[in-house]
């Protein structure tokens, strides 16, 4: 077994192996505190590669990741990574995966259950259930893809539960205070002016370049998204499919953005025009809400603001949900609040069929 014994006391690994091409590959682990321990890794990794349910839920999470790391975007995956690090390989890393049952999944809840944050508040519903379907989706893959007959997780069932947050919006009067209370910076003026008046992404504004925008069109094309991530400035394409779009623009906001380009002097195509970051943007919220007098909404709110003025003035969902790039018109319809009841009009045209029908069956007679 190639298992040795290196000058500082400590166990070294050389464990040969053959790739998914076939071809022989050797790799080296060092630091283990006993002979024990190496042969334990040893074991693992010959288990690992041939995937089978005897392997560790910590292996098991290695080819997770592994196949799923690369399918979705940098920033969702960090968000995934931190859960399974933190609240999930905690409790199970050392578990073979095919022995873990639903009683185990029931126990791990209650613990979770239990816990506080530094605040001394339990965690929030909503974070419960984002974690329990992190563990139902590694469990859900095993599954599909390695045989394990069945998901504990589904099985013990799921914590916590979806809570809806607020949907806050300012009205236009709100917004127009807003904006005269923060003009004495282009960069922010302009930049929330985007975001009102197309509805777009904070992600997505950050992302904007020149080349971005047909301005002779009056068109602003939305085709990725920025994420800051461990200090480095990340490009990614948009939250989904549907998000990417092309937005008309109103004449004014046209304009508007011709006159911001042309304070961006030297500005290549290719370049971020609004090179701040988000935290940037929620100290300006914070200013200008302030100022203004209004209350203080999400960014995000801003999007829902958008919304909200073309619901009022008169546009379907499934205008608004092209615009605004919903995935699904179901998520539109999450704003049904705020669409004007039709119940008179309705009922007038129906009158009116009704009335039509009486006068056109007089003539007959």
């Amino acid at each position: 077994m190639p298992v040795y014994k290196e000058k500082s006391g400590t166990w070294r690994v050389n464990y040969r192996f053959t790739d998914w091409t076939g071809a022989n590959k050797q790799t080296t682990k060092r630091g283990f505190a006993t002979r024990r321990e190496a042969v334990a890794w040893e074991k693992e990794q010959s288990i690992k590669l041939k995937a089978s349910l005897n392997m560790t839920f910590g292996s098991f999470v290695d080819l997770y990741t592994a196949d799923m790391k690369c399918r979705v975007r940098e920033n969702t995956w960090q968000s995934k990574d931190h859960i399974i690090r933190t609240k999930i390989l905690p409790y199970f890393k050392d578990c073979k995966i095919g022995d873990i049952n639903s009683r185990d999944v029931v126990t791990w809840q209650n613990e979770l259950l239990s816990l506080t944050m530094d605040n001394g508040e339990h965690y929030s519903q909503n974070y419960l259930k984002t974690v329990h379907n992190q563990l139902s989706a590694i469990f859900n893959h095993a599954v599909k893809y390695y045989g394990l007959p069945k998901n504990p997780a589904a099985l013990a069932g799921n914590m916590g539960k979806e809570e809806k947050k607020e949907m806050q919006f300012w009205t236009q009067e709100e917004y127009r205070k807003f904006a005269d209370a923060i003009m004495d910076k282009p960069m922010s003026f302009y930049a929330f002016e985007m975001l009102y008046w197309t509805g777009i992404r904070e992600g997505e504004l950050l992302a904007l370049t020149p080349a971005d925008f047909d301005l002779s069109g009056g068109t602003v094309s939305i085709n990725k998204s920025y994420q800051r991530i461990d200090g480095r400035d990340v490009i990614t394409d948009p939250k989904t499919p549907k998000s990417k779009r092309v937005i008309r623009m109103p004449d004014f906001l046209v304009e508007e953005i011709e006159e911001f380009l042309q304070m961006l002097y030297g500005i290549e195509d290719d370049q971020r025009m609004f090179a701040v970051s988000k935290h940037f943007l929620h100290h300006e919220m914070d200013r200008g809400a302030a100022a203004a007098g209004v209350k203080r909404i999400r960014i995000h709110d801003l999007r829902h603001s958008h919304v909200n003025l073309l619901i009022h003035m008169g546009f379907s969902a499934v205008a608004i949900a092209d615009r605004v790039g919903h995935e699904s018109i179901d998520i539109t319809y999450r704003y049904a609040h705020l669409f004007p009841s039709m119940q008179e009009e309705m009922v007038e045209k129906l009158n009116g069929i009704r009335k039509k029908e009486m006068e056109e069956s007089k003539h007959v007679s």
